[in-house]
């Protein structure tokens, strides 16, 4: 039996969700620009997605691909404990994280969106 979210915390989630989007980082803002609109082989991202109790950066549903941006609040020893936490359920469930550090997407932005393009191509089911 799946227990459904109380109807308040999950208007927190999207209040949450809502707030991320707004106020990005400038990293986020870069990425945002080249993934949107289906700029990367055609596949749809999401902003600031929930997935189980955890909010991604991005989020293409279609490939199960996440990506998720590190700026300095990671370098935090708890951080650290819940990325583990969060990479684990979301491995559980079928989908595959990618991480880059937020000086990687401003100095090698093409690098970045190659891995995201290899990425997804590995996860394209063909019939």
């Amino acid at each position: 039996m799946t227990v459904s979210p109380e109807p308040s915390s999950i208007s927190k989630v999207k209040e949450r969700r809502r707030e991320l989007r707004n106020n990005c980082t400038a990293a986020e803002a870069l990425l945002w620009k080249h993934l949107q609109k289906r700029k990367v082989l055609s596949k749809k991202f999401r902003r600031q997605h929930s997935i189980g109790p955890f909010i991604v950066d991005f989020y293409c549903p279609e490939c199960r691909v996440i990506v998720e941006l590190d700026g300095g609040v990671h370098d935090e020893y708890w951080v650290g404990e819940y990325d583990a936490v969060q990479a684990k359920f979301l491995e559980q469930n079928g989908m595959l994280e990618l991480w880059f550090e937020n000086s990687v997407v401003f100095d090698n932005i093409e690098a970045v969106l190659e891995a995201i393009k290899v990425a997804l191509l590995s996860r394209i089911v063909t019939t």
